[in-house]
């Protein structure tokens, strides 16, 4: 069950770092001056929007919405349509 989980939570983290890094290209903004305006340091938006964290804080992802100009609810429905609707951390679906 503890791998089953661990890989979901590695798609959810893939799929945050697709879709963070699509919104701020879209912005035409790098990392080190979006990471500067929502005061969170260059190197942890990179780990994140590369997917190479093990988990995420929600202070974190909210940081990074609010540097997009974006809702974090938003980021999380981007991550489930990513995902489909089949899509289980826990595999009960």
């Amino acid at each position: 069950m503890q791998n089953t989980e661990k890989k979901a939570t590695i798609k959810i983290i893939k799929s945050l770092g697709k879709i963070i890094k699509k919104h701020r290209l879209r912005q035409n903004k790098t990392i080190y001056k979006i990471s500067a305006e929502c005061s969170m340091h260059k190197d942890s938006w990179r780990v994140i929007e590369k997917g190479l964290v093990n988990d995420i804080k929600i202070s974190s992802l909210w940081k990074m919405a609010e540097g997009l100009d974006i809702l974090p609810a938003d980021i999380v429905v981007e991550i489930q349509n990513e995902l489909g609707e089949n899509f289980s951390v826990s595999g009960i679906k």
